[in-house]
Order: structure tokens, then C-alpha cells, then sequence
């Protein structure tokens, strides 16, 4: 059986963790980064071009991290702002490494889309759960990523979860989500992602191990399920 916790529970396990000085967003990313060179190779396509569409949190930071490490193995990558602040660090690895950010939407934006081979989704984690949390720039970036990826059949890789959906209730308040064709979830499943309609837009789950085992086996899941796959 598959354990689904909440995003408190999961803050809540992180939190020792974090405290300690552990560096549970290189660590995943680092992960992140592997398994988008693994989909490309899977594609035939290990050069890209990646597009990355990139929120202002921790999952945003995550995604460029990641996107900075893509970029330093040879492929190309673009990364579209969907909020007016990035994660500063992240964003100036990113560019350092080679990664073009771009502003979103418009025609750079709508370039990029054009030729992505495969579509990350970093825009939304679990630190939002209004509905609909999708709004402004960032819905405006997705409605226009769903029309290219629908027309040419994109694989799209959601960071921690996708972006709209309610992380402990899989609620989808907002049509205007992003289909992942994979799921790389970190640390613990989040219940959302086992739960209809949500898992209706997980596609594969993979879930990336941060060490949370010990802080987990403490708390009651919040749903369980008997497989990965949405």
C-alpha cells in the first residue's frame, strides 16, 4: 500500500531535517535532474530543449535547481517566469549554469513552448492550497503551455505535484492544470496525488526519498492506496 500525507505532515517531517542543515532542495533536484535526463534519453531527445515553467517557492527553486543541472550536462533549457519573484539563489545558479529565463506569457514564452521536448511544471508545491491557487501570470502560462502540449502530445513532468491541484484533497478547483505524464513527488507522497480528481492528473508518481522514513512512521497517513499511478 502507498501512504498519502498531508502537506503538514510532510512540512512537519521535513522540519528536523532542515534544521540540521540538510540540503533537502539540492537533494532533490539533484534527483529531479536525473530522472528529466533519463525521460529525454527515454525520447530519444538527451540535448532537449527542457522548458520549465518556474513559480516564486520552494518548488520553483527546486525546478531551477534542477534546470541548472540539466544545463550543465549539454541540455538546453529554457525556464518561464510564472510570478514576479523567482527563488533568488536558485534563479542565479540557473543562469550561471546556462539556463535562458524568460518572462511569461508572450512570444518568448509561446517560442519556447514550440519546440519543448518535454514541459516541467515547478510552479506550484504544497505551500498552496487556495482555490483556485492557479491565477494571474501563472494561469495564464498554463492555459497557454495545455494548447501547445495538447496540439503536439508533450510529456510534461510535474515538480512535487501538479500545479492546481489541492495538495491534501487532490481537489481541482480550476480546470487550467497541467496533465503530468509523471509525478516526481519528494519525501513522502502527498495524499492529494492518490485522491480523484487529482490523481486523474498525476500520470506516473515517482517518489524521490529524502529521509523522512523515521519522522513519517510517527504519523497516520492521510489515505492509502494500493498503487502509484493516477
Amino acid at each position: 500500500m502507498v501512504a498519502g500525507y498531508s502537506a503538514a505532515q510532510v512540512r512537519a517531517a521535513e522540519a528536523p531535517h532542515l534544521a540540521a542543515g540538510e540540503p533537502l532542495m539540492r537533494r532533490a533536484a539533484a534527483a529531479l535532474a536525473g530522472i528529466l535526463r533519463r525521460e529525454l534519453g527515454g525520447l530519444g531527445s538527451e540535448a532537449g530543449p527542457v522548458v520549465v515553467l518556474v513559480g516564486a517557492g520552494d518548488n520553483g527553486g527546486d525546478a531551477l535547481y534542477a534546470a541548472a543541472e540539466l544545463a550543465e550536462a549539454g541540455v538546453a533549457v529554457v525556464a518561464i517566469r510564472c510570478a514576479d519573484r523567482l527563488h533568488e539563489q536558485a534563479a542565479a545558479t540557473a543562469r550561471a549554469a546556462g539556463v535562458t529565463i524568460v518572462g511569461g506569457p508572450g512570444p518568448e514564452a509561446e517560442a519556447a513552448l514550440s519546440g519543448a521536448v518535454i514541459v516541467v511544471d515547478g510552479i506550484l508545491g504544497t505551500g498552496t492550497s487556495s482555490a483556485p491557487a492557479l491565477r494571474g501570470r501563472a494561469r495564464d502560462v498554463v492555459v497557454a503551455a495545455l494548447d501547445e502540449v495538447r496540439k503536439r502530445g508533450v510529456p510534461i513532468v510535474a515538480v512535487d505535484l501538479p500545479s492546481g491541484i489541492h495538495p491534501d484533497d487532490g481537489g481541482v478547483p480550476d480546470p487550467a492544470v497541467l496533465p503530468a505524464t509523471l509525478t516526481v513527488t519528494f519525501g513522502a507522497v502527498k495524499a492529494g496525488l492518490l485522491r480523484p480528481p487529482a490523481a486523474r492528473y498525476a500520470g506516473r508518481i515517482e517518489l524521490v526519498d529524502l529521509g523522512l522514513g523515521p519522522e513519517l512512521a510517527d504519523m497516520t497517513p492521510l489515505v492509502e492506496s494500493d498503487q502509484l499511478d493516477g
